[in-house]
């Protein structure tokens, strides 16, 4: 499916310098947002009790609030779970809380106040030591993640190429956890799990540019760096739109219908496929271009004098 065509490659790098950046203070805002204002971390991290409750008819979430503050539970986050008649209850973690039996006070609290009968349906806990561990092991997946990528870059590239994309895809976390801090969105697992996934994504699209780029610098001899780069973002231009609005299709749909639980999770993926799809032209090639890559640095080494002996021999 091609939308586009090019009769001359589009000149990208003619704005890399503003690119870069605003890139630049956007990363800052973003962590300056991060170290000031936090994240708002979800239970899946702090520690905390999970109830989903069912209603015979759609829920008056604000009353349901006003009933568990009376109750003794001021700092509950009620919010609809799939339907208007399912709702999803967390409760923090607090010291003055025997978390074990919060699950039953939170039900009979709805029940006395309620008029129509709530049924529980589940309660999950989390205990404050699993939700720092769950801490850690996310931040070491992000970092073994954007290692072993700098690596598979630099091995098949070259080390222009592979920081890159590193300092692509760290621009595409960053900015995405800026995001949710900026907002206080609640940041939970299946948010750490679409930044896992926005990784994978966003240097698939890199290494397409990169592959072709490398083929670019092959054919076009008589090119600059400039018109190699814009011609090798340009011919996978229609790749790169296809495959972003295929799954921005798909992500909308779960962001408006895939109910509480993924919509954190849509969120972080629709956000990073933009910073994604923008930080391969204008982060990756762009640094890649100011660190000096060159033809020679892309062109495969000269046979030795052994390899060509054994040649003509």
């Amino acid at each position: 499916m091609q939308l586009f065509k090019f009769n001359q490659p589009v000149n990208f790098m003619r704005i890399k310098w503003p690119a870069l950046v605003l890139s630049a203070l956007l990363i800052l805002g973003s962590l300056a947002s991060i170290f000031s204002n936090g994240i708002n971390w979800g239970l899946d991290f702090t520690g905390g009790t999970v109830i989903e409750v069912g209603l015979h008819q759609p829920a008056d979430l604000t009353a349901m609030r006003e009933t568990l503050a009376v109750a003794g539970y001021p700092d509950a986050v009620i919010q609809l779970f799939g339907s208007s008649k399912d709702v999803l209850i967390r409760i923090p973690l607090r010291p003055d809380l025997a978390q074990e039996k919060v699950g039953q006070a939170v039900l009979q609290a709805l029940n006395y106040q309620q008029t129509v009968p709530v049924e529980l349906r589940r309660v999950e806990f989390v205990g404050p030591s699993v939700g720092e561990e769950l801490k850690q092991d996310g931040g070491m997946a992000l970092l073994v993640a954007l290692i072993g990528i700098l690596l598979y870059v630099a091995l098949r590239f070259e080390w222009r190429l592979s920081v890159g994309a590193v300092l692509s895809l760290a621009h595409d976390v960053i900015l995405t956890v800026g995001l949710f801090s900026v907002l206080q969105l609640e940041f939970d697992l299946t948010v750490l799990a679409a930044i896992l996934a926005l990784i994978g994504y966003s240097i698939n699209d890199t290494i397409v540019v990169f592959d072709r780029l490398r083929e670019s610098f092959r054919k076009l001899r008589d090119a600059t760096v400039d018109e190699t780069i814009n011609h090798a973002i340009t011919t996978t231009l229609n790749r790169t739109v296809v495959t972003s609005l295929t799954t921005v299709l798909v992500l909308v749909v779960l962001f408006f219908l895939g109910g509480a639980l993924i919509n954190g999770f849509a969120t972080a993926l629709l956000f990073g496929i933009a910073v994604g799809t923008y930080s391969s032209v204008y982060v990756a090639s762009a640094i890649a271009e100011v660190l000096g890559i060159s033809r020679e640095d892309m062109l495969p080494p000269p046979p030795s004098e052994t390899e060509t002996e054994t040649e003509y021999s």
